[in-house]
């Protein structure tokens, strides 16, 4: 989705990219001339927010950030929510957009309602972005591009396993909640998420969608995406009870300034330039 006038600096090198979540808020800047990741930063919050609060918390990022006070070519913005659902396109109907919706969430009849095209699996994401947010960044940006952050998780990882013929079971972990996405033969099985507080949550879920989708742990490979390393609780306990485990890459080239960033690691916001 993108909404636009025109403010757009074409003169600058740097795109920007702000994940936007009522646990926090990241923000991204690519150097395009230099095809590298000159910035990335997390802010999160203590407890989960309000829209009007985090835009406050946004607010006083661009106001205290440097970074972020240069101008940018092009704004990315992300909607990380769980107010979403995927309707597989021959069967969209416009008219129809929040009664999708309500099956899986429960929406407000003042909430804007949005759909991305994933095109990979001939599918539409409907979602509900944060329009005191959108309105905010419209007036200080002008033109800016946003999509859901499982928009960007599916077309991905469904481009990564285009080629493939067996099944896989990947898992985009944040600090409260995680994503499990399932391929079989480069086409899409299952998405859902989940949240999370403790690391026997996280195996739980785990199992109990291998088990639904008859997925053997013991032969089953599982892909790690996000905010997990080796030996933390959660890798721990994933290890411990699914035999065949690997940390997934970004199917990008950039130059990472930062060396300690893991290729698995922003996995979303890599992904969403």
């Amino acid at each position: 989705m993108v909404t636009a006038n025109n403010k757009t600096n074409i003169l600058s090198i740097k795109e920007l990219s702000i994940q936007i979540s009522l646990n926090g808020l990241s923000f991204c800047v690519l150097n395009t001339e230099a095809n590298s990741i000159c910035y990335l930063k997390h802010i999160p919050f203590s407890e989960k927010q309000t829209p009007f609060n985090t835009l406050d918390h946004l607010k006083d990022a661009f106001n205290n950030e440097e970074a972020l006070l240069d101008s940018f070519r092009t704004i990315h913005v992300i909607y990380v929510n769980e107010l979403s659902t995927l309707v597989p396109k021959p069967l969209f109907e416009e008219d129809a957009i929040a009664d999708y919706l309500k099956f899986n969430t429960k929406i407000l009849q003042t909430d804007f309602i949005a759909q991305d095209e994933i095109h990979i699996n001939d599918s539409i994401n409907i979602y509900v972005p944060y329009v005191n947010i959108n309105n905010y960044l419209y007036d200080r940006f002008g033109t800016f591009n946003y999509k859901h952050y499982s928009t960007i998780l599916i077309e991905e990882i469904l481009q990564a396993e285009k080629h493939a013929e067996d099944k896989k079971m990947y898992v985009h972990i944040s600090d409260t909640h995680f994503e499990i996405i399932v391929s079989n033969q480069g086409k899409l099985t299952l998405y859902n998420t989940f949240n999370y507080n403790t690391a026997e949550d996280f195996i739980y879920y785990i199992l109990f969608t291998a088990e639904q989708l008859q997925l053997n742990p013991e032969t089953v490979k599982l892909v790690l995406l996000g905010n997990i390393k080796e030996d933390d609780s959660l890798y721990n306990i994933a290890y411990k009870y699914i035999r065949h485990i690997q940390f997934g890459k970004t199917n990008t080239n950039y130059l990472i300034e930062n060396t300690k960033e893991l290729k698995h690691n922003n996995y979303i916001l890599k992904h969403s330039f």
